[in-house]
C-alpha cells in the first residue's frame, strides 16, 4: 500500500553542511496495515516455519549445545555485514585464549555480539521491560571491545551521523538530527509495548526493527543492535522459547534488496512490500535452523553410534573426548583433558581415533597445544560464513 512518506525531512548541519535528516512518523503504520492476501499467506508459514524452530528445544537432546553453537555463527555473520572480518573458527579459538591470525579488534568485536546477546536475553529472562534500557545496555555490552569502545557505548548519539557516502552532502541516507532521536526512540518503546491484538508479534518485529534502521540511535552499532531486536522482541513475547532465529545470514544474502525495501517504505510508506519479505526471511530462516538442528543430531548419533561400536577398549575414552567436541565444536588436549577427567595420553589417543574415524580434524598442525574441530559440526555452522558475496 502507498501511504507516502513514512516521516518529514529537517534541515540540518552536520560537518560543516547542510542536509536533510529524515525523521520517521511514529508506529503503527496509518492507515492500517493490509495483512491479508499473499501477505496472509506469508505471514502463516513464517508462523508455522517459528513453531517448528521453537520445537527444536524439545527434539533435540541438549538444545543448549546448539544455541551456543548457533549463536556465535550468528555473531560472525552479523558483524561480516557490517565488513568486521572474522570466522567462526577466530571466535572459539579467542573465546579459548588462544591467537588465530586474524585482526584481534575484529575477533573482540564479534565475541561482544555473543555478550551482547546474552546480556539482553538474561535481562529479559529477569522480567527487564522491553525498553530503550534494555536496547542502551545491549549496545553498551556489544561496543564494549574493539574499535566500537570510543563510539559511546550506551548511549544515545549526541551528533549527527549518515549512512554510505563518504561526508554528510553525499549520503545514501541521513538518520534524524541527534535533538529528535530521544523522542523517535521513545516513540519506538512505547509502540513496542503496546497491545494490538491485530498486530501479530512477528509483524510487530518487522517493523520495530526497520524504524530502528532509520532511526539510527547509536554511532555504531545499529545494524548488529537492530538485528538482535528482533531476536529479543521474539522471546520477550514467548514466541520462541530459546533464541534460535537470526536473520544475518538471510539479510547478508539479499543485501540489496534489503536496503532497497529500506529506502522504499520510507519514500511511499508501503510497509506490506518490507514485511513480505521480512516474512520471507523469518520462515528461510527457521527452516533452515530447523533443518541444520536435525542434520547435528543426527551426525552426534551416528558418531556415537561409530565409537560404540568400533573402538573397542578405546569407545568409553573416545565417547567422552566426543561428548567434550559436542559441547564446544573446537577444543584443545588440554582442555579436554580438564574437563573428561582422563590422563593427556588418554585424551590424545582417544582424539587421534576420532580423527581416524573422520570425525574430528585437527586446526593447529604443531606438535604441542593442539587444537581439534568436530568436523562436520564446523562445517554444517560454516554454511552461508564462507560465501562470497
Amino acid at each position: 500500500m502507498q501511504r507516502g512518506k513514512t516521516g518529514r525531512y529537517e534541515v540540518t548541519v552536520a560537518g560543516g553542511e547542510r542536509v536533510r535528516a529524515f525523521v520517521p512518523v511514529p508506529l503503527p503504520p496509518r492507515p492500517r496495515l493490509n495483512l491479508g492476501g499473499p501477505l496472509q499467506r506469508r505471514l502463516e508459514s513464517a508462523n508455522l516455519a517459528l513453531g517448528r524452530l521453537d520445537g527444536v528445544s524439545i527434539f533435540l537432546p541438549d538444545a543448549s549445545l546448539f544455541i551456543y553453537s548457533y549463536v556465535r555463527k550468528e555473531a560472525v555473520l552479523s558483524s561480516q555485514i557490517e565488513g568486521i572480518q572474522s570466522s567462526l573458527a577466530d571466535l572459539l579459538f579467542l573465546e579459548m585464549g588462544q591467537a588465530s591470525g586474524a585482526p584481534r579488534d575484529d575477533v573482540e568485536e564479534v565475541s561482544s555480539y555473543v555478550a551482547a546477546l546474552n546480556h539482553g536475553l538474561s535481562r529479559l529472562q529477569a522480567d527487564f521491560p522491553m525498553s530503550n534500557r534494555l536496547i542502551r545496555d545491549v549496545h553498551g555490552v556489544l561496543l564494549s571491545t574493539g574499535r566500537g569502545r570510543h563510539s559511546a557505548p550506551g548511549e544515545f548519539r549526541r551528533s549527527q551521523n549518515w549512512i554510505g557516502g563518504s561526508r554528510p552532502g553525499n549520503a545514501v541516507f541521513v538518520p534524524p538530527p541527534h535533538t529528535a532521536v530521544q523522542e523517535c526512540m521513545g516513540e519506538l518503546e512505547r509502540f513496542l509495548n503496546s497491545d494490538d491484538p491485530g498486530l501479530p508479534t512477528v509483524v510487530k518485529a518487522g517493523l520495530a526493527h526497520l524504524q530502528f534502521e532509520t532511526i539510527h540511535p547509536f554511532l555504531d552499532g545499529n545494524g548488529r543492535v537492530g538485528r538482535l531486536l528482533v531476536t529479543l522482541i521474539l522471546s520477550h513475547a514467548g514466541v520462541l522459547r530459546q533464541p534460535l532465529l537470526y536473520l544475518s545470514l538471510f539479510l547478508k544474502q539479499h543485501r540489496q534488496e534489503y536496503y532497497r525495501l529500506l529506502d522504499q517504505v520510507r519514500q511511499t510508506g508501503d510497509w506490506e512490500a518490507w514485511l513480505a519479505f521480512f516474512l520471507e526471511g523469518v520462515q528461510v530462516t527457521a527452516e533452515g535452523a530447523v533443518s541444520a538442528a536435525r542434520k547435528l543430531n543426527r551426525t552426534f548419533r551416528d558418531d556415537y553410534d561409530q565409537i560404540a561400536t568400533s573402538a573397542g577398549r578405546r569407545a568409553s575414552s573416545a565417547l567422552h573426548v566426543h561428548k567434550e567436541l559436542k559441547a564446544r565444536v573446537v577444543v584443545s588436549l588440554g582442555e579436554a583433558t580438564e574437563q573428561t577427567g582422563l590422563t593427556f595420553p588418554t585424551v590424545s589417543r582417544a582424539m587421534q581415533l576420532l580423527v581416524d574415524y573422520g570425525i574430528a580434524e585437527e586446526l593447529t598442525r604443531k606438535s604441542r597445544n593442539r587444537i581439534f574441530a568436530y568436523r562436520e559440526y564446523l562445517a554444517v555452522l560454516n554454511e552461508g560464513i564462507e560465501e562470497t558475496d
